[in-house]
């Protein structure tokens, strides 16, 4: 039984710079969790404990794509590893019930990094997938078994992507609108596509490991293809606006205070992106929902065990 999760990656994951407008997706995997595990008593039998290591702006490596932020392996891993030591994570934290989960490359394949030529060196997508893809390698010699790795969602869909796109808080510089949204769509569907080859490779050869594949792409898709079936707001249902959109103009300095428009109540709950970038607060909790069927166990359509 999984009951500690532990997880890794961008700002989609953090748990402490919030960008959905409210809770992020592992804390409501958590009470998702908590709740199904609720005996005859009213109480839960075995709570589920989040050991958080996300952090926004993360990219898997500053040596293959460059950030300011904790990345995946120079602070991140770090970070687990002197909790272990340090006792911040107890040693009743055991591989059999934990859950190891990583949701990364939207930064490294954005408009800091791969998308507009800032890779460093000559890294490609195929490097930082593969930076990503070792992750599991690296948790699985130090003990852990149980993983769950989440490819990248169809980023040409988020409004800073879109053909039309504004300038906004996170880049105004003058670019082909159209040409970041083609190039998003190539960039997240061949990552993923190499993502899935790479795992499927050398994953056999772990013995003892369990590793899901969740396809945050295609629940993505599914989710901007019918709202309807996910998005419960009280306005009409909208999956190309952001719920907090702040217009800038071109190569204005985005430390400037502009105007903004917040959707209030539960007419958010209509949005499929919180902002120009991220999920909104509904799109996580309904990724939450199939991140806790994972954990419990139970089968979930998203996730390819390999």
């Amino acid at each position: 039984q999984i009951i500690n999760l532990i997880t890794f990656g961008d700002s989609y994951t953090d748990v402490d710079l919030v960008w959905d407008g409210g809770l992020p997706w592992p804390k409501y995997a958590v009470q998702y969790v908590d709740a199904s595990r609720v005996g005859d008593d009213g109480k839960s039998t075995t709570s589920l404990d989040l050991y958080p290591f996300a952090k926004s702006g993360a990219v898997c490596s500053t040596e293959l794509t460059p950030s300011i932020y904790d990345s995946l392996y120079e602070k991140q891993l770090p970070a687990l590893y002197a909790s272990e030591k340090n006792g911040t994570i107890p040693s009743t934290v055991t591989p059999d019930n934990s859950l190891y989960t990583l949701w990364i490359g939207t930064n490294d394949v954005g408009a800091w990094g791969l998308l507009t030529g800032h890779e460093i060196g000559n890294a490609t997508v195929v490097d930082t997938v593969q930076c990503a893809v070792n992750w599991v390698k690296t948790l699985y010699d130090r003990g852990a078994r149980n993983f769950l790795w989440q490819n990248m969602i169809p980023l040409e869909f988020a409004p800073m992507y879109l053909p039309d796109a504004y300038p906004n808080k996170f880049t105004t510089e003058i670019k082909n609108a159209t040409a970041w949204h083609l190039g998003m769509k190539e960039l997240t569907s061949a990552g993923n596509e190499i993502a899935k080859l790479l795992l499927e490779k050398f994953v056999p050869s772990l013995e003892g490991a369990h590793v899901g594949l969740f396809d945050s792409h295609a629940l993505f898709s599914d989710i901007h293809a019918h709202p309807e079936a996910y998005l419960n707001g009280t306005a009409a249902l909208n999956v190309v606006d952001p719920t907090y959109s702040c217009i800038y103009t071109e190569l204005q300095d985005v430390t400037e205070t502009v105007p903004c428009t917040t959707v209030e109540g539960t007419d958010r709950d209509s949005y499929m992106w919180w902002d120009e970038l991220h999920p909104s607060e509904q799109t996580n909790r309904v990724l939450a929902k199939q991140i806790a069927q994972v954990i419990l166990g139970e089968e979930n359509k998203w996730t390819t065990w390999l």
